[in-house]
């Protein structure tokens, strides 16, 4: 799969370093060219002196290909702009962009952009909002039958009962939207840019990789 990660700071870097190391296609942006010695200099993914909400730079960088984009840089405009071309002009499925100012995550969250406060950022959270379908289980009980995850809303989701979308052996547990959790969901209608959080069995996998893709194979741990 290939990732753009817009931003060679702290977490990009770090992003950057986990994709390659769990076989993915990357390319880096920064609009400095020294951020790029935060990488290893054994890493083998790309880098491109620019700007994530350049459409040039974003050609150059494989956006037509790309089926994840992280914009982790410093800044909330920046990286807002980037995370709505990404979308709206190359309908990348999975992004997701880094926010300082709490303020503004719930209007972002409207326009169906994933965003994680900066108070809360971790490499993990973002993994876990552009690979999806890699996720792990977040808990298991000690039987290991019931597990807990979490799950981007599908876009065909949108504007549908929730509780009539899951199968026998998968239930809703709460709903976050515009950063607010709720388990009040038995006439909840989805919305673009909800965060399912699933409890689901064991042997009803098949039906989540079904409803979702993937499942823990392969499951990125950081």
């Amino acid at each position: 799969m290939h990732v753009i990660i817009v931003g060679c700071g702290r977490v990009g870097s770090g992003l950057a370093v986990n994709l390659e190391q769990a076989g993915h296609s990357i390319c880096i942006i920064d609009k400095q060219p020294k951020a790029f010695r935060r990488l290893p200099a054994d890493w083998s993914g790309r880098t491109l002196t620019g700007f994530g909400f350049d459409r040039d730079h974003l050609d150059q960088a494989g956006a037509s290909e790309a089926s994840a984009l992280a914009a982790v840089t410093s800044g909330d405009n920046s990286n807002i702009l980037t995370a709505r071309i990404a979308r709206e002009t190359y309908e990348i499925p999975n992004v997701v962009a880094r926010i300082y100012d709490p303020r503004r995550a719930e209007i972002f969250q409207r326009l169906g952009i994933p965003t994680v406060p900066s108070v809360s950022w971790t490499t993990d959270q973002v993994l876990r909002r552009i690979l999806p379908d890699q996720s792990s289980w977040e808990w298991t009980d000690s039987s290991g039958s019931l597990h807990l995850i979490e799950r981007s809303l599908p876009r065909e989701w949108a504007g549908k009962r929730l509780a009539e979308m899951v199968p026998t052996g998968i239930r809703i547990a709460a709903v976050t939207r515009s950063g607010t959790p709720t388990v009040m969901i038995r006439d909840l209608v989805g919305q673009e840019g909800d965060v399912l959080q699933l409890l689901v069995t064991t042997d009803s996998e098949p039906a989540l990789r079904k409803l979702f893709g993937g499942g823990t194979e392969g499951a990125v741990v950081v």
